[in-house]
């Protein structure tokens, strides 16, 4: 009887800053956490489930293909979401906060009227999301839009048919140990780190195309 084995494809990327730059945004206690701990946990889950989805593959077992696609989605999607998320966060001597300019700037006024406003909209809802998910600004290509949406749990942009853009993270593990339960508070203190210039990075090298 033949076994398969496939190589770990999927790895922890590397931090873009140390784990305590974001303060007093957030904590050097919660990057820990949730890089370390949960990022790290998706990314070995979904090796495992790969593993195991080849494995059925070759057997040409049907049942077992079915029943880790949802193992692969939600890890697969804690990967992908955390992955942008990282990225789309610098610290304020490194940028953070600092608004965006050229053709994202212009393309936020055109649709929000201002960046207050679309802090406003984005901020509302993702304080909103019932139970754990995340609050994003994709674009949408059919229409050359921006849109801002919300995706449950760890369910990736591309499910809606959006690039992400900017992609803010509402699970409990993401704020709970320094804002407690109280998610409006983060929500309004993660916009001192958002790093535009990674965000306008992401939009122009979709738009352009």
């Amino acid at each position: 009887m033949s076994t398969t084995t496939i190589k770990e494809v999927y790895k922890l990327p590397p931090l873009p800053y140390a784990l305590n730059a974001l303060e007093p945004y957030i904590s050097e206690e919660i990057m820990n956490l949730h890089y370390n701990k949960h990022h790290n946990a998706y990314v070995t889950n979904l090796n495992a489930a790969l593993e195991q989805y080849a494995k059925a593959e070759e057997n040409n077992d049907l049942p077992a293909l079915v029943a880790l696609q949802s193992a692969i989605k939600f890890n697969g999607g804690g990967h992908i979401n955390h992955s942008i998320f990282w990225t789309n966060l610098a610290p304020k001597e490194k940028g953070g906060g600092q608004a965006p300019e050229g053709a994202l700037a212009k393309a936020i006024e055109n649709q929000f009227g201002s960046l207050n406003k679309f802090i406003e909209v984005f901020s509302a809802k993702a304080v909103a999301i019932q139970g754990s998910g995340w609050a994003w600004l994709g674009y949408n290509k059919a229409r050359n839009l921006l849109e801002i949406v919300t995706c449950d749990n760890q369910d990736p942009l591309s499910t809606k048919g959006l690039v992400p853009l900017l992609g803010i993270d509402v699970w409990e593990h993401a704020y709970y140990l320094q804002y407690k339960n109280v998610r409006a508070e983060y929500v309004k203190a993660i916009w001192n780190v958002i790093n535009w210039q990674n965000v306008a990075e992401r939009f122009l090298a979709v738009s352009a195309k």
